[in-house]
């Protein structure tokens, strides 16, 4: 009872009731299919999300997590551990607190807007309270393998060895959760670095970085521009002698901050937005996505262009690169030709000498060690799956990948809708196409996002089409023209206002009763998370300009979007 006090006294939108089984929400249950036993593997943000919408499901899980805690990437540890994530201790969420959380347990208000890593660890906890997980996680229990059982092709069954402090057990499920993450494995691809092998200074990953003062007075050369090689750059400029980036092909850098001052996430991530790229000519939205990406400098002058303007991957999300790069704490250079004893020579025919410290910003490699790698990767030895979930050659639908997409949108209302679809599926509910269907979807998505993201890519999605996909499989995608007439300021909100995660549970099955007034108070609580001093004004809004001055539109766009289905 303690939780659920505390949750009324802090005023949160909520409807609950207390059952045998713990704290649950009220709202229309979703419809029942066959229970399985479902085993959940890892407790990060995918697997908390697997793990609650299985039990919500009636079903009986387990969830394995290697760890002694929940939260997986978030939890900080002061070494990095073979087989974990690790991050440096500075971490903050690169979404803001309203489109970084599930979509039925809104963040604390005493959260600021962009959170350190230690607050949505503490988040996660939260959840896991909040619906009664803990009690389903077996930590400190790593799963060795996963196997088809003898009669997989009848049943689908898989066989689970997992192992507790080195003594294994072997356990039969109906159906196999894998919630890993991508942010485990190190990609370290020395070969495309010719001399690497000389360098007699110290040369390691990303994630054996985690403070700046071990490099107090040290030359650094970081390798790779993404979220990880730009942080590390910037925190590195204050103690370090000097930084270099090196970048292969450049990035658009975001700032947190965006117009008047609201989350980038708040303004951009719209349905409306996501309509305007979907009606206007591809070059009008090239130009428009450039200008926006402009407007706080200049990347040409600051050597960060990206070589390909209008692709839609992943921008840089980074505060501070820009002011270290003005101020000479930082220097942007092209990509490493080779490396000598001492020095990095790059392609432009420069040369950083007396380097002491190289760090390799270059990602992760995608690997599931307990299981057969035919299973999720394609003859390229690629991931391959449908809509991101499902393995689309698995001759029963009983294994499904959760958390491995990459959009602008929060990690854990994505894990969320594919949760709930992939145990839709696993239970009969909801089926999937014929394999050869599903390949050949596989291949043409591929396709659109070769020409979206500048590269043929499984992980990267457009976020609000990707969650009104899954949604509309399950029944839970909002009905916009319905909104409208029956529930206008609702409406005005779901399409104009940022495309947060209560969208997703406002209706249909897994419905959440705090889903619209979480949705209609949601500026209040990002104002009221960086206001602290009261300034008293004639006209207070919480809406903001940047979307009003949008609606410029003609009518007729909206005439276009009351026809759209």
């Amino acid at each position: 009872m303690a939780i659920g006090a505390h949750l009324l006294n802090s005023g949160w939108p909520f409807a609950f009731t207390f059952g045998m089984d713990g704290l649950w929400f009220a709202g229309p249950m979703r419809p029942r299919g066959e229970e399985k036993r479902i085993a959940v593997i890892g407790a990060g943000i995918s697997g908390l999300a697997a793990l609650k919408c299985s039990l919500e499901a009636r079903n009986w899980t387990a969830c394995f997590e290697r760890s002694d805690n929940v939260g997986g990437l978030w939890n900080f540890t002061e070494h990095a551990v073979d087989g974990r994530a690790s991050i440096y201790r500075s971490v903050f969420t690169n979404a803001c607190k309203e489109m970084m959380c599930y979509p039925d347990l809104p963040m604390p208000d005493k959260y600021p807007n962009f959170m350190h890593n230690t607050l949505f660890s503490e988040y996660l906890t939260l959840y896991a309270k909040v619906y009664d997980l803990l009690r389903h996680i077996r930590f400190k229990t790593t799963v060795i393998s996963i196997q088809k059982s003898s009669d997989f092709l009848e049943t689908g069954k898989w066989d689970v060895v997992t192992e507790y402090y080195g003594k294994q057990k072997s356990s039969t499920f109906d159906a196999v959760l894998v919630c890993t993450g991508h942010h485990v494995y190190p990609n370290l691809p020395l070969q495309s670095f010719p001399g690497i092998d000389k360098f007699k200074g110290e040369y390691m990953h990303n994630r054996d970085y985690k403070e700046p003062l071990s490099y107090a007075g040290k030359r650094v050369l970081i390798v790779g521009l993404g979220n990880t090689g730009a942080d590390i750059a910037a925190e590195l400029s204050r103690t370090a002698e000097k930084v270099w980036l090196s970048t292969r092909s450049g990035s658009w850098v975001m700032s947190r901050v965006w117009d008047n001052g609201y989350p980038w996430d708040m303004v951009y991530l719209t349905r409306y937005q996501s309509f305007l790229n979907k009606i206007l000519p591809r070059a009008i939205s090239d130009w428009l996505y450039e200008n926006m990406m402009e407007k706080r400098f200049s990347h040409k002058n600051y050597g960060l262009v990206p070589l390909n303007k209008s692709s839609r991957k992943e921008p840089v999300f980074n505060d501070e690169l820009a002011t270290c790069i003005t101020c000479g704490t930082v220097v942007i250079k092209p990509n490493v030709k080779e490396f000598t004893e001492s020095s990095a020579v790059f392609d432009d025919g420069s040369v950083m000498e007396n380097v002491d410290v190289v760090i390799f910003a270059t990602g992760y490699s995608y690997a599931y060690p307990f299981m057969d790698d035919s299973i999720v990767k394609n003859s390229k030895n690629k991931v391959s799956l449908y809509k991101g979930v499902f393995p689309p050659k698995l001759e029963k639908p009983t294994l499904a990948v959760i958390g491995l997409v990459q959009s602008l949108g929060g990690i854990p209302s994505t894990t969320d809708v594919q949760a709930r679809w992939a145990v839709a599926v696993i239970q009969g509910i909801c089926k999937l196409p014929p394999t050869e269907t599903m390949v050949k979807e596989l291949e043409e998505e591929e396709n659109a996002k070769e020409n979206w993201f500048g590269r043929s890519e499984t992980l990267s999605t457009d976020y609000v089409s990707y969650m009104d996909e899954l949604c509309s499989f399950i029944g839970s995608k909002p009905n916009l023209l319905y909104l409208f007439l029956t529930d206008p300021k609702l409406a005005w909100q779901v399409f104009f206002g940022p495309c947060s995660p209560y969208q997703f549970r406002l209706k249909g099955p897994g419905e959440w009763l705090g889903a619209r007034d979480a949705i209609l108070n949601q500026w209040d609580r990002t104002i009221r998370a960086s206001r602290f001093r009261v300034v008293h004004s004639d006209t207070e809004s919480s809406f903001p300009p940047t979307v009003v001055k949008l609606l410029f539109i003609p009518l007729l766009l909206l005439a276009i979007f009351l026809a759209w289905p």
